[in-house]
């Protein structure tokens, strides 16, 4: 008999082991640390001895042995290096657990592809239907139709099933994706006592985590910006942390369009995730500051950078982590410039925000 079994609950015999549940509040006291295991496993501690979170049977030294055994992490290499440090399993984990966070339980797909809105010879069904053309696969068929053609173009008693009786279902082209995610690592994202660079951290470990493995003919470049940019690689984005850096956008952009001018593909964009205003360029080896206001130079140097990304067809999706009305106004005449769109959210919105903008941006 198909259907569903029910039993009695029984408390306690379904639940998670004491391991299961201090690996999640590790893992998460792991990305806000930025991969520091001391500095984690005291919070860990911390929290420990407040909310009894283990007991006489399995304690926090059972934990940090079970980490070990079970190749989480392992003892740093050389003189001067931390006593533990994450293995690739735990970043691994980091990603997927931030995955799920954000973005929720997602299903891997055997092939990674983006609908367009162009039809013909594709991969994606669609309920419209076209006449059969040379070249098209028997599995688009639309088998009633064409048996519904035959019928009506040549009766029943010369019943007959010639090409122009034939339709299949209609298909869009799947597109590949380059994408460059901008991550400000500047000072201001751990400013007024509010951590903004641990949610961006989050979001780009879930965007990684979701675009390798729902879509593994994307490319996605990962870069962070402060004084100057530079890239990162997904491995090391639980390791980010936020320096005595003004805010340098437009340096950001150009290594930007400079990984993207290498990627073959025609359909590309860019993320961008900060917190303010930009502060700083650099002119040769001295760079212009001005941490007080929207500085003109800066400005129009970011405004013309945006224009350039616009005649090349890159647009800009820019994710503000702030409301301030001087910051709306700039991001809106930035993404006015470029053509690209801009979202404005506290931090526990931001990753439904780049969920949503990149499954749209999957148009070419």
């Amino acid at each position: 008999m198909i259907g569903w079994k029910f039993s009695n609950y029984i408390p306690g015999q379904n639940d998670e082991t004491p391991f299961e549940k201090l690996l999640k509040l590790f893992q998460e006291l792991l990305t806000h640390t930025s991969g520091n295991v001391g500095e984690a496993l005291q919070w860990l501690t911390n929290l420990d001895r407040q909310y009894e979170l283990t007991d006489d049977d399995y304690g926090i030294g059972d934990f940090i042995q079970e980490l070990i055994d079970k190749n989480y992490i392992q003892p740093g290499d050389g003189p001067g290096s931390p006593g533990y440090v994450p293995t690739a399993k735990m970043e691994g984990e980091l990603r997927q657990k931030a995955l799920k966070d954000i973005f929720g339980e997602i299903k891997k797909t055997k092939r990674g592809n983006h609908s367009t809105r162009y039809s013909g010879r594709g991969d994606e069904t669609t309920s419209e239907r076209r006449p059969f053309e040379f070249g098209d696969p028997l599995d688009k068929m639309a088998v009633s139709e064409s048996l519904r053609n035959a019928q009506i173009n040549h009766g029943i008693d010369d019943f007959q099933l010639t090409t122009g009786d034939l339709e299949v279902y209609e298909t869009h082209y799947q597109a590949q994706m380059s994408t460059v995610l901008m991550i400000d690592i500047s000072h201001s994202m751990i400013l007024y006592g509010e951590d903004r660079i641990t949610p961006a951290k989050k979001v780009a470990m879930a965007l990684s985590e979701y675009i390798t493995t729902r879509f593994p003919k994307d490319t996605l470049d990962i870069i962070v910006f402060g004084n100057d940019a530079w890239p990162v690689e997904i491995k090391d984005l639980p390791y980010l942390q936020v320096g005595p850096y003004h805010t340098n956008t437009v340096a950001g952009l150009e290594l930007a369009m400079d990984i993207l001018r290498r990627r073959r593909n025609p359909n590309k964009q860019i993320f961008m995730i900060t917190d303010g205003k930009p502060t700083c360029i650099k002119r040769g080896k001295r760079y212009i500051k001005n941490s007080m206001g929207l500085d003109r130079t800066i400005v129009n140097r970011t405004l013309n950078l945006a224009a350039r990304l616009r005649k090349i067809s890159i647009p800009v999706t820019t994710f503000m982590i702030a409301r301030d009305p001087y910051l709306v106004q700039f991001v809106q005449s930035f993404t006015e410039t470029n053509g690209g769109k801009a979202y404005y959210s506290g931090l526990q919105g931001l990753g439904d925000f780049v969920f949503r903008d990149y499954k749209q941006n999957k148009k070419k």
